[in-house]
């Protein structure tokens, strides 16, 4: 399905918390999905590793930028970004299941390939190796470039091959 503009970004406020802890939890649908805990237990279960995530990326990105994606007025998911002298670091993209399909990843994560090879700077991002996403990321030429337990740290160069 083709990109149903327009895809905006605006900053995270506190009052788009319960939106942030939504798209994190859809994230993990998957995983709950095999639990037998109740809806309430799935929810404090989001809400905790929520905030865990949002204190270890305040701890050690204190300069990263947490965004709200918006498709069409409509809050779509959430991007964070850290921008460092030599690196674009994507340290969380998430879109709500009824969003997903229509190449909002796509159009964001070119626009920060766009921005990197202005710029010079590799572009990466970790992954938990069953992420679906990382097809996408695959797709848009990102290759492994480590691997640890669980997860791949994947980057994109500007030389890489055209995507």
């Amino acid at each position: 399905m083709p990109l149903t503009p327009p895809v905006t970004l605006r900053t995270a406020t506190a009052a788009d918390r319960e939106l942030l802890v939504a798209v994190f939890g859809s994230t993990r649908m998957d995983e709950l999905a095999l639990t037998d805990w109740s809806d309430e237990q799935k929810d404090q279960f989001c809400r905790m590793q929520f905030a865990a995530q949002d204190s270890h990326y305040t701890q050690h990105y204190p300069t990263a930028e947490y965004s709200v994606i918006d498709l069409a007025g409509a809050p779509a998911g959430r991007l964070t970004v850290d921008r460092w002298q030599n690196e674009i670091r994507v340290m969380d993209i998430a879109i709500l299941p009824e969003f997903r399909g229509r190449g909002i990843a796509t159009y964001l994560l070119r626009a920060l390939q766009d921005e990197a090879a202005a710029s010079n700077r590799c572009i990466s991002i970790h992954v938990e190796r069953s992420n679906p996403a990382l097809r996408l990321y695959q797709r848009l030429g990102f290759q492994t470039h480590e691997e640890t337990g669980l997860h791949l740290l994947m980057q994109w160069h500007p030389a890489d091959p055209p995507r």
